[in-house]
């Protein structure tokens, strides 16, 4: 037993680490030479990158977050694929995806490298989703972007994704560990967007290409 949770563990931390990479951080590090936390919403996701650096640099950092989600649930699976004689029960297999994919969750937006701060989790959860079950991924981002399109305002997009990822899991039939990783993660991601349902119920929550309130620059 000992040897298995060893190996989960290092498994759980890797995807943590691999989740906390600041892509956006870096970019404005890198691109302009300033702190993004500094900026804009403060966040280091895709959306304060696109209000901070533009749409390029945006589109790349949503992919790699994406991409981020991605790695960590492959972690567990290439583990299982390129291990012989599995170390850890082939049974233990989908919960530690779904503890995986909410240990790059938390990576994503808490990350150890600039002091535990970090963005949303979105483009993340998203590549996790598209990984862990794909037509739930493709459901989740149906609902985003039919969000977005009637209401161009990204934040209320991500905050119906969220919502509407716990029902495609269940409708869809997949593992308990699955479902509960969306209904966590769901939770997480809504409350990490409550300042901007602040500003969506007072009205003031901005569109695509709008700047963001003053007021809203210090949450």
């Amino acid at each position: 037993m000992g040897l298995e949770l060893t190996c989960s563990g290092l498994l759980l931390i890797a995807a943590y680490l691999l989740g906390s990479i600041p892509t956006g951080y870096l970019a404005g590090r890198l691109l302009k030479g300033i702190d993004i936390r500094e900026q804009g919403s403060g966040s280091i996701g895709a959306t304060n990158v696109l209000r901070t650096l533009g749409k390029g640099p945006a589109l790349v950092i949503l992919l790699v977050d994406a991409l981020k989600g991605v790695g960590a649930i492959a972690l567990v699976n290439g583990f299982y694929a390129l291990v012989a004689t599995p170390v850890i029960p082939s049974t233990w297999q989908p919960w530690l995806v779904a503890l995986a994919a909410f240990a790059a969750v938390l990576g994503h937006s808490k990350s150890i490298w600039i002091n535990f701060k970090g963005g949303k989790s979105v483009a993340t959860s998203l590549g996790i989703l598209l990984a862990m079950c794909l037509p739930v991924g493709l459901g989740t981002l149906g609902v985003f972007a039919i969000v977005l399109a009637l209401s161009r305002i990204v934040s209320l997009g991500s905050i119906s994704g969220a919502i509407a990822v716990s029902f495609l899991m269940i409708l869809l039939g997949q593992p308990l560990p699955y479902q509960l990783f969306a209904s966590a993660a769901s939770l997480y991601v809504i409350f990490r967007h409550r300042s901007n349902i602040q500003r969506i119920l007072a009205g003031t929550e901005p569109q695509v290409g709008q700047p963001l309130p003053e007021e809203a620059k210090s949450n």
